[in-house]
């Protein structure tokens, strides 16, 4: 397939590299000569804009960082026009249902949209194990599903567009959630005289053991795993607080949690 990839970076380097080597023809935007250099060095086309990623693609990967700038990309210029018919937009961004939708809304007839956030990270993206939920029609689904197998498995359709972002956000508060569980575990210890690093290391062989546990295990300390997912996760959590907000919810016992686990601002 002949892919456009917007947002080379972090999480989307290897995702290019991972569709190269699938055999696609990837053409990725790069803005900087670093980036360009990065999108050559695995494997794809380094173009200037967005227009020349899209133009003649069978599918479009946007893989920025926050819903401001997927907002950018896809309804601030010139993408859902300079797409071919029968492509599809693939939105691995996180963030708000409603900006999805009015993505799929502004489509030209014929242009597939879907919501394909991921859970994981560039090692997972590197093993082809990526956690990806899809949120779309069938046909535009079947066809974003050819693309993300390439880095990721399992794939997962759970609905209609803006069902993945929906799944992606209760993950995200819950995964927060068990950070500040484990937080308030590792207080217990040292309660109890025991070292951080001690009990981390002992926690994941029993049966308190999950991601969450094994995850902050491998950084050394709570500080430590805060530190690392605290940008990712703090943007999701305000994101997933302001939808409950909107429909009329409530978090119940996840509040507390989230926020032991993921403050909002970072401690001093």
């Amino acid at each position: 397939m002949r892919i456009g990839f917007v947002g080379a970076g972090r999480m989307g380097r290897p995702m290019i590299q991972r569709l190269a080597l699938a055999g696609h023809t990837v053409r990725a935007v790069g803005r900087s000569a670093e980036s360009r250099a990065a999108i050559a060095g695995r494997g794809a086309d380094a173009v200037a804009t967005v227009a020349e990623a899209a133009g003649a693609a069978d599918a479009v990967v946007v893989c920025v960082f926050t819903d401001d700038q997927v907002r950018e990309v896809c309804l601030g210029g010139t993408l859902l026009r300079d797409l071919p018919h029968d492509a599809v937009l693939i939105v691995h961004t996180t963030g708000s249902p409603a900006t999805v939708a009015e993505i799929a809304a502004a489509a030209p007839r014929g242009v597939g949209v879907v919501d394909a956030p991921v859970s994981g990270g560039p090692h997972s993206i590197a093993a082809g194990e990526l956690t990806v939920f899809l949120g779309g029609d069938d046909g535009s689904v079947d066809r974003a599903r050819t693309v993300v197998r390439a880095y990721a498995g399992p794939v997962l359709h759970v609905g209609p567009v803006g069902a993945g972002q929906r799944v992606k956000l209760v993950n995200n508060a819950l995964f927060a959630a068990q950070i500040g569980l484990v937080a308030d575990a590792v207080r217990l210890g040292g309660q109890l005289g025991l070292d951080e690093a001690t009990l981390l290391s002992a926690l994941p062989h029993a049966s308190s053991g999950g991601r969450a546990v094994t995850s902050i295990a491998a950084k050394g300390t709570v500080d430590a795993f805060r530190a690392s997912v605290g940008e990712f996760l703090r943007k999701d959590v305000a994101v997933a607080r302001a939808l409950i907000t909107e429909s009329g919810g409530e978090l119940g016992i996840l509040d507390a949690a989230i926020a032991a686990g993921v403050p909002a601002t970072d401690r001093s």
